[in-house]
């Protein structure tokens, strides 16, 4: 029986404006459900540090995927949540230390078959929103719309720059750039579904845009799709 649930997918590095675009689509969207997939590693890095478990060892950290309870709530930025096994997690997942951890255990091939059933599991009625870097390319394929959206690395650090002294974290531009820089030469080259817009995706470029401007662009979509 062919799969009927649509799915919208929301690629692309971090640092491009995916979360406000995924936010604004749950909101666009009444009642569809969200999947955060790069959370999802870092709830599974989190889970099994918690638990005593290596990181090193894949088979063992993957084993702990299918056991968690994990659901995503929110459509704001402000009332956005990551709960796991009935906890709130949204802090702690948040955290640059959780990140290294995930950065970890994210090239695992166990890990990544593991975790391709769990984000394939957020796929319920009436729809999904996901976002990633793999959502239409190998997570969803047969997704109703794909948006991969790109900005530039420097305009990137400087997003990430506001985000963390908001938060009073020093930092300082260039190494920011740089890391990013990096990051994204790791995800595009990896042999293990690299970061890569899908033949049939809609590009969307950021650099410049107000969020205003970029969320309108996305409707403009949603309307040629004819999903509103």
């Amino acid at each position: 029986m062919p799969v009927t649930i649509p799915v919208i997918a929301v690629d692309g590095p971090s640092g491009v404006g995916k979360g406000l675009v995924t936010r604004w689509l749950a909101q666009r969207l009444p009642g569809w459900h969200r999947l955060d997939s790069g959370a999802l590693y870092r709830i599974l890095a989190l889970a099994a540090h918690r638990r005593g478990i290596d990181l090193h060892d894949a088979p063992a950290v993957a084993a702990l995927a299918p056991a968690l309870d994990i659901r995503f709530a929110g459509t704001t930025e402000d009332d956005e949540g990551i709960w796991v096994d009935g906890q709130d997690w949204t802090h702690d997942v948040r955290r640059e230390s959780t990140g290294a951890l995930a950065s970890m255990i994210a090239a695992a091939l166990p890990v990544r078959a593991a975790l391709l059933q769990r984000q394939r599991d957020f796929r319920q009625a009436p729809g999904l929103i996901a976002d990633g870097r793999d959502m239409g390319t190998v997570v969803f394929p047969d997704a109703v719309l794909k948006v991969f959206m790109d900005a530039s690395p420097q305009e990137r650090a400087e997003r990430r720059l506001k985000q963390l002294s908001a938060k009073g974290i020093q930092a300082t531009l260039a190494p920011l750039c740089e890391e990013i820089r990096a990051r994204d030469e790791r995800d595009r080259s990896r042999s293990a579904s690299p970061l890569k817009p899908a033949d049939d995706a809609e590009l969307l470029d950021t650099t410049g845009l107000s969020p205003e401007a970029v969320v309108s662009k996305v409707d403009l979509l949603l309307q040629r799709y004819r999903l509103v």
